[in-house]
This record gives C-alpha cells, structure tokens and sequence, in this order.
C-alpha cells in the first residue's frame, strides 16, 4: 500500500512540473497581423459592402446604406420587412443572435428563397449576400412571404 502511495505522489509530483513548464500560448508575442490578414480582411469587407449594396437596391432602399455600420443593420431589418425598432434589440446581448437568425431566415423568404438559404445567410453571409445580391433572386417583399406562407400551410 505504501508503494502504491509512493508511486502516485511521484507520478503527480512530476508530472505536475512537467505540466508546469509547456507552454500553452499561441500568441503572437504582441505582434500586429501581417498584410496577408489585412488584404484577406479588406476582401470580405469590400465583397460583404458590394453585396448589401446590390441587396438593399433590389429591395427599393438606398445602396449607400451598406457603407454606415448601424444604418445597414436598420435597412436589413426594414428588408427583412420588420419594425425599425427591432435595431434597439441588436444591442441586447444574446437576444442580438435571436434577431439575427430571425432577420436572415425573413431575408431570405422575402426573396423567394428558403429557410436553408437563410441558415446560409447566418453562417456564411460573405457567400450567401453575394448570391442574393448578384444572383436572380428577386425581392418581393415582406407581404408576398407572408401570403406563400398562409398557402402552404393547409
């Protein structure tokens, strides 16, 4: 009993201080993103601008809506054809994903397209937006969703 005792304060003792010494951190010892980061990230932003653009024009809003950060949200809601006022829940943390599943599924039925397109739209917005904006889809309107709703539905 005592060996057994012995040998698991070794193995925890050691083992201890071995753990001690790795290190664990992926830091980069405080140096800034290279360029590569830079050019990748100026190429969504300019690629997500050009799509809301497209979006917020095919859906009878101003275009220049998609370069003011607050405003493009505010027009999103609006495209997505719900009250302005849901802009006030973006900024409650945790219910802002709630809206924003909501605001990308409503998106995506008010141009025809699916409830999967609109989980597209969540996850992968840099590719989806592109589709809906440069695509075919065309927008139709919070009233024309809701009435292909109230049809399928028997």
């Amino acid at each position: 009993m005592t060996l057994l005792l012995q040998l698991t304060q070794n193995l925890l003792i050691h083992n201890a201080s071995l753990l001690a010494q790795v290190d664990y951190s992926y830091t980069t010892q405080g140096k800034p993103p290279g360029p590569i980061f830079w050019i990748c990230w100026l190429v969504v932003v300019v690629l997500m601008v050009a799509a809301l653009w497209k979006v917020f024009s095919k859906a009878g809003h101003p275009g220049w809506a998609a370069i003011i950060p607050i405003v493009n949200t505010y027009f999103l809601i609006k495209v997505a054809g719900r009250p302005g006022w849901w802009l006030i829940l973006m900024f409650i943390p945790l219910v802002n994903f709630i809206i924003w599943i909501i605001l990308c599924i409503d998106v995506a039925k008010n141009f025809g397209k699916g409830t999967g397109f609109g989980v597209g739209l969540l996850l992968l917005p840099f590719i989806f937006f592109l589709i809906l904006g440069f695509g075919s889809a065309q927008y139709q309107g919070a009233s024309a969703a809701a009435a292909r709703q109230e049809t399928a539905v028997p």
